[in-house]
């Protein structure tokens, strides 16, 4: 891309609000511009942010050639068309999670990106989260040799979403809010996928058929029929080694809402609960064991540790959402320094990588291919919960082409290498 980004959001509810101000502050933006088809919201957010380009529509947006990226932060089921919509149009795409909730909008984007050569990263934060890039590096370096099994887990309850999707669905919000869990499976899987360094080329899914007075869940009750408000996946890799993922909704649970449980490897394992983190390696006959919390651990969090009610702030998300040591916070730009941050430190590199990837044409870590990894196992293991748990193969979009060059990046933090 030639020149700087010029960055229409699309959607101006909540979550964005943590954005704007880091897309604004990049040194690759030039400026950024909103819309909402809820005028207030729109007005109300520009208003906020000091934002003076304001647009009545998303068509409206991609009609201007001045924008030259989007960041579509929209409802969940509209990613998929949006994103295809921007690409066509010739936008970079900067997509909140999911990439998309449909197997054939999927493979879409990536043949647009591939034809197109332009920027899609999705904005997920599980690629980011501490225990991925502790974990991810050990599995590469090759010291936990190869891969056996892992797990890891979105484990967020419903009720932590009903005012969300109040907002934005108004008296019909349920139909929304019954979305199949993993048709957003990303939290989990981009965890554990980017972790392991393979993708998942078969599943079956096991869902819980949900029975709460809410009444969200089930025949005529949501968009997709779905009866499931938790859905596990069982995957089988390319590497030939096996693991579990937890898309949970109706679960009494708060925080760590996204974390490896465990990955367990020939030579080294990884395993976590609530604020520990053990590494463990093979020497010889003898296991050595590493306590690697403090490195994992934001330092706001390890400061109370020891106070009375510790464990019970951290249950409930208190102290998670700034960066830990094992994060390297020192390749960001000087203008995020007194930004806010959130999702486990994760929000400045998403925004940072996305930035990079489409002023230098580069791709980034969470590109199409890497990104469609990621969503593809969720979105066939909800049919196979609906066929009662039967394996099903898990399309794959293949690689990035080969003269296609990455960003060149070091996220885990050289003081620890």
């Amino acid at each position: 891309m030639t020149g700087k980004i010029r960055l229409g959001f699309v959607g101006c509810g909540a979550f964005v609000q943590n954005f704007i101000p880091l897309f604004k502050a990049h040194p690759y933006v030039e400026w950024v511009a909103v819309t909402d088809l809820i005028r207030e919201r729109r007005d109300e957010t520009a208003k906020k942010h000091g934002v003076t380009r304001v647009y009545d529509s998303f068509e409206d947006m991609l009609k201007d050639p001045e924008i030259n990226a989007v960041g579509i932060f929209t409802q969940r089921q509209l990613h998929g068309p949006m994103t295809i919509a921007a690409l066509k149009a010739g936008k970079n795409v900067y997509s909140a999670v999911p990439m998309a909730s449909k197997v054939e909008e999927i493979h879409q984007i990536v043949d647009l990106v591939r034809e197109t050569g332009l920027t899609f990263s999705m904005g997920e934060t599980g690629h980011y989260r501490p225990c991925s890039v502790f974990c991810r590096n050990k599995m590469s370096s090759g010291e936990m040799g190869d891969f056996v099994y892992g797990a890891a887990q979105y484990h967020h309850d419903m009720r932590h979403f009903y005012k969300s999707y109040m907002r934005s669905g108004g008296a019909d919000w349920k139909k929304v809010a019954g979305i199949p869990p993993t048709l957003y499976p990303t939290h989990s899987t981009g965890m554990l996928l980017s972790s392991i360094g393979s993708y998942a080329v078969k599943v079956s899914g096991f869902g819980f058929v949900d029975h709460h007075e809410d009444d969200i869940f089930g025949e005529g009750k949501n968009l997709w029929d779905n009866p499931f408000s938790n859905t596990t996946m069982i995957m089988r890799l390319k590497n030939g080694g096996t693991a579990r993922a937890n898309e949970f909704r109706r679960i009494s649970w708060y925080g760590p809402q996204s974390y490896i449980t465990s990955i367990y490897g020939t030579k080294a394992s990884y395993e976590f609960s609530v604020t520990e983190h053990h590494y463990v390696r093979l020497e010889g006959m003898d296991a050595v064991h590493e306590n690697v919390s403090k490195l994992l651990n934001p330092p706001e969090m390890e400061e109370h540790r020891g106070e009375e009610g510790f464990l019970n702030g951290v249950t409930n998300n208190k102290w998670c959402n700034t960066m830990a040591p094992v994060q390297n916070a020192g390749r960001l730009p000087a203008e995020f320094i007194d930004q806010r941050d959130g999702h486990g430190g994760t929000h400045k590199f998403m925004v940072d990588d996305f930035c990079k990837a489409a002023y230098t044409g580069k791709l980034s870590p969470t590109n199409a291919w890497v990104a469609a990894r990621y969503n593809l196992p969720g979105l066939v293991a909800y049919q196979s919960a609906l066929r009662d748990g039967e394996p099903l193969e898990v399309p794959d979009c293949g690689e990035p082409p080969a003269n296609w060059e990455w960003l060149d990046l070091v996220d885990y933090s050289p003081e620890y290498l």
